[in-house]
């Protein structure tokens, strides 16, 4: 039997939360999807993906696994009961046990020091966790506001975000303007003075967060797993080798 290579021994274990799906389409029961970008992203960067089915009481067994965590997107909405709202607005759409899940592994990850990475959703999610609060549907909060579900594709740039100089994403990226694919009707509104807004849309939309306190902590509202730009690339890159 051959030996593993030292190099595939050297790759860190990247968890990447799975969206869940109702009966209907690919199966008659419930069931998990991910786009592949994701996982081809994660291991392009030179990181070992690992898919995390939604476990709450799991959480801690899923991270003493994995060295890094990604949380993903998704068409759904974190409960605005989670961040203080009390009211909810006529769009949002919930998965409970996925958020449920999703707060327990992010906050569990948090506690470790472990490097994140939110993406789309999971941007609002890590945004919320870390005392944020969010603008439950843009077109209605937002004057002026972009088209954040963008119509053209996902493949191409919606818009350009700007990028805050001296930030953990200024330095990944090493540009002060970036082109973004936009796939959401939700955007982080408020975080603590602790976290660092670090990307905004033109329309002032809160494009990007980080946690400085922590090794790696980066929520982007854009999905860089489509590669839109070099700088994509790099985050990924950046992230995995925070987690190596």
């Amino acid at each position: 039997m051959t030996a593993p290579s030292s190099a595939s021994r050297r790759r860190p274990t990247i968890g990447i939360t799975l969206d869940s799906e109702s009966p209907g389409g690919y199966s008659k029961m419930p069931w998990y999807a991910l786009r592949e970008n994701y996982c081809a992203a994660v291991a392009a960067a030179g990181g070992l993906p690992m898919l995390l089915p939604h476990e709450p009481d799991q959480a801690s067994d899923y991270l003493d696994r994995i060295q890094g965590l990604v949380i993903t997107g998704g068409a759904f909405d974190v409960d605005p009961a989670l961040f203080g709202a009390d009211t909810r607005h006529a769009t949002v759409k919930t998965k409970d046990r996925r958020t449920a899940f999703e707060l327990a592994v992010t906050r569990g990850a948090i506690a470790r020091g472990m490097p994140i990475l939110g993406i789309c959703g999971g941007q609002q999610l890590l945004a919320v966790v870390l005392g944020g609060t969010l603008v439950q549907h843009i077109p209605d909060e937002v004057p002026g506001a972009l088209a954040h579900e963008q119509p053209n594709p996902r493949t191409e740039p919606g818009h350009a975000v700007r990028v805050t100089p001296g930030t953990l994403l200024h330095r990944i990226v090493g540009v002060a303007e970036l082109p973004v694919n936009s796939a959401h009707h939700q955007a982080v509104k408020s975080v603590p003075a602790s976290v660092v807004v670090d990307a905004v849309a033109p329309d002032g939309v809160i494009e990007g967060i980080e946690d400085p306190a922590q090794r790696f902590c980066l929520g982007v509202q854009w999905h860089p797993e489509y590669g839109i730009s070099e700088g994509d690339g790099r985050i990924f890159g950046a992230f995995v080798a925070a987690a190596g």
